[in-house]
């Protein structure tokens, strides 16, 4: 270990470290100030920013949250200020946090994700992740990362637009995660976060009516555990590149998991809703770990599962 080194410290690549494993996810962390004063953000690995797109969007109609057994139903449909007003209100505070700040970006083209790219390029961010696996929009989202090939094309226009660190949030609808993993990382994605949401659904039986205004939505938290480590083991098998894990993270213990099985980092985001201090205890209690078992460093742990 490095002399100085934090155990619990990360290094994703492209320029991105962490001071912790623990990030806080996309869509449930705002743009990352609304939890200022509820979380101390000292430590936190990094803050990933709610989607944005290039025009602000309204999201889709209400209700578009629904509670479910052991779980969550959203269909928030990307509702964001647009990245100009982002860039001109949100930036300037967040960079005063003592944390690396991501920022999803969400397009419906081709074009879209490379002119998103192009405007935050050169802006105080640590990196930015490509959200080509939304279950909740109409148009774009997970189809562009069903497909391996529109996936690397995504990714490729990104990498000439965007000379930071690069992270691609993969779908657990395509039909070969791994495959899709492996075609961003070809085409220069730094790092890999999966899973977004599974497509689910909720009725409420004395109306007959669906739960959500859009019938279907996405199903996030605990349910969606084993899917997800599933899904981080097999594609760590694939690509070379740091993978940071998604899914009904809510304890160190979950956290662990994800980390044996093949990630680098975790991101926590219905745990949130729930438990807003949920990222901080995992913190602690994954170092807490690291002593127990005398681990010096969390890398060490990272795809050390025994079969």
């Amino acid at each position: 270990m490095v002399k100085g080194k934090s155990p619990l410290e990360v290094n994703l690549g492209k320029g991105l470290r962490l001071q912790s494993p623990v990030i806080a996810a996309s869509g449930t962390f705002g743009y990352g100030l609304e939890y200022e004063g509820l979380v101390s953000m000292e430590k936190l690995g990094a803050i990933v920013t709610k989607g944005l797109s290039l025009q602000p969007r309204k999201g889709n109609p209400p209700p578009r949250i629904a509670e479910t057994p052991c779980g969550m139903l959203n269909s928030i449909g990307l509702q964001n200020i647009g990245v100009n007003a982002f860039l001109k209100e949100k930036l300037p505070i967040l960079k005063k946090l003592k944390v690396p700040i991501i920022v999803n970006i969400f397009g419906t083209s081709m074009d879209e994700y490379r002119s998103l790219a192009n405007e935050l390029d050169g802006s105080p961010i640590a990196g930015i992740e490509i959200n080509i696996s939304c279950p909740n929009v109409k148009k774009g989202g997970m189809e562009f990362g069903k497909d391996p090939k529109l996936s690397a094309q995504v990714v490729r226009g990104v990498r000439k637009s965007f000379k930071g660190h690069i992270m691609v949030k993969l779908s657990p609808s395509a039909g070969d995660i791994a495959e899709v993993a492996s075609a961003c990382e070809a085409e220069g994605a730094d790092s890999l976060s999966l899973i977004n949401t599974i497509p689910g659904m909720a009725i409420d039986v004395e109306t007959r009516k669906p739960r959500i205004s859009t019938i279907t939505g996405g199903l996030s938290g605990p349910a969606i555990k084993p899917i997800a480590l599933s899904m981080v083991y097999e594609v760590s098998k694939r690509v070379k590149k740091p993978i940071i894990g998604i899914g009904g993270i809510s304890t160190a213990e979950d956290a662990l998991e994800f980390i044996i099985a093949g990630a680098s980092a975790v991101q926590v985001g219905t745990a949130t809703f729930f438990h807003p201090g949920a990222m901080e205890e995992i913190v602690d209690g994954i170092s807490l770990y690291l002593q127990k078992h005398a681990v010096k460093s969390l890398s060490s742990l990272v795809s050390s599962l025994i079969s």
